[in-house]
């Protein structure tokens, strides 16, 4: 396992090599300046040798020894100790910050809030201008009453139909039987005056034959001459009851013609009246239409509603403001944020570990979190999970390695890890920490 504490016994004993290589050269330097002073020494002649007392020369290697052992030993206890665990500084305290924006358009009546205000939710932040919001809320209502009224009438014609159209149907249905009653009865008088016509034929017959004897006897002298005036008139009034016969039966028969007439038309009636079902479905069609056009209303109307509601802008979380740039008498709208609200409920670190850290890193581990702001407190977390993606892959350009410009570069990964902890200390999203986390 590779971790930044590696390094440490390798900068420790280059530190040390320095060190003795400066304390040597001074120990030379002294001797040097020692031997400038003696008598015998010969001004510009360089010195035959250079004498090291006995003392010193043994000081110095047991110098570097030392501080050669010490590093070792620094090095080889950091070594130790950095195993089991990954550490890194590239760490950020995070929370839920909520950016607020009005969700209709309008103008800035009142702000409610000021920076670093706490609020809670629901709390109104921002008032827009609701007056245009009223009216359409109050045209959409009364679209809404409009719509209503016409279902109700709707339902009204509806039932309507349905009576009259059982009571055209039943008066159809009379109108047919009586029609037919009556064709029946124009028959009847038909074969009635056909008959009459018969017998009134058989009786004018009868009467010539008898008024033609009686002439005869009259000529004779046999019968006086009122019997053959009698026979006249009786022969007389035979043809008259036959020509009355003729005529009941053209009567009848004209009868016949409106009767049939009538029948045609009641069956019409009746074949109109029939049309019932259809006509109710009509109407039901128009009272679902009407349904429909309510369900529209109410629709509008609670959207009306909704943006009314929308000119106060409300908070969606506990937290404080930060970041206002709203003030009065500004038109804002859904794409301009007003304010965020961050949120103190919910608090985590994300560490930005190595890719090369995260062989044995796994949700539920333990790690130590230290905060800059409280570098002498030492909070305890948990791993909650890995980020299934490298920070780079999520930026806003990421990195195109199939463009041909390629430069292998150790990705960091955010690991979240959740704080039950905070013992009381004012944390705040953003502020930087160091973390490390117990593999082993």
């Amino acid at each position: 396992m590779t971790t930044d504490a590696t390094a440490i016994p390798q900068i420790s004993l280059r530190s040390v090599q320095t060190v003795s290589a400066e304390a040597s050269n001074a120990a030379q330097l002294r001797s040097l300046g020692a031997d400038a002073g003696a008598p015998d020494r010969v001004a510009g002649a360089p010195p035959a040798s250079i004498e090291v007392p006995p003392k010193k020369a043994k000081k110095a290697p047991m110098i570097f020894g030392a501080l050669a052992l010490a590093a070792v030993g620094l090095g080889s206890y950091r070594y130790i100790s950095s195993r089991g665990q990954e550490s890194t500084d590239d760490a950020q305290v995070e929370g839920h910050v909520s950016s607020v924006a009005a969700r209709v358009s309008g103008q800035v009546k009142r702000v409610l809030v000021r920076d670093n205000q706490h609020v809670k939710v629901g709390d109104v932040l921002v008032e827009l201008d609701d007056a245009d919001y009223r009216a359409k809320l109050a045209s959409a209502r009364a679209d809404l009453e409009a719509a209503r009224a016409g279902l109700r009438s709707a339902e009204t014609q509806r039932e309507l139909t349905r009576r009259q159209m059982d009571a055209n149907l039943s008066v159809a249905r009379g109108g047919v039987a009586q029609a037919a009653a009556v064709s029946g009865s124009t028959e009847a008088l038909i074969d009635q005056a056909r008959a009459d016509l018969a017998a009134a034929s058989s009786r004018a017959d009868l009467a010539k034959l008898e008024l033609a004897r009686t002439q005869r006897l009259s000529e004779s002298g046999a019968i006086p001459q009122a019997e053959l005036d009698a026979r006249r008139a009786a022969a007389d009034q035979a043809d008259a009851a036959v020509l009355q016969a003729r005529a009941r039966i053209v009567t009848a028969e004209a009868g016949r013609s409106n009767s049939s007439g009538t029948v045609l038309a009641a069956q019409g009636h009746l074949a109109s009246a029939q049309t019932a079902p259809q006509q109710i479905e009509a109407a039901s069609a128009q009272v679902d239409l009407a349904r429909a056009k309510v369900a529209q209303a109410e629709a509008a109307a609670h959207v009306a509603e909704l943006n009314l509601a929308y000119t106060q802008v409300r908070a969606e979380l506990e937290g404080y403001i930060a970041k206002r740039t709203v003030e009065p008498g500004q038109t804002v709208g859904p794409d301009r944020p007003l304010l965020a609200v961050v949120g103190t409920g919910e608090l985590w670190v994300v560490a930005n570990l190595k890719e090369t850290q995260l062989e044995h890193i796994r949700a539920g581990e333990h790690a130590k979190v230290r905060i800059d702001t409280f570098d002498d407190e030492e909070l305890t977390g948990t791993v909650d999970s890995l980020q299934f993606g490298t920070g780079s892959r999520f930026a806003m350009l990421p990195p195109d390695n199939a463009s041909g410009n390629f430069t292998k570069v150790t990705q960091r990964v955010p690991v979240r890890i959740e704080l039950p902890d905070r013992r009381g200390l004012a944390l705040r999203p953003g502020m930087s920490a160091a973390v490390t986390i117990i593999t082993e």
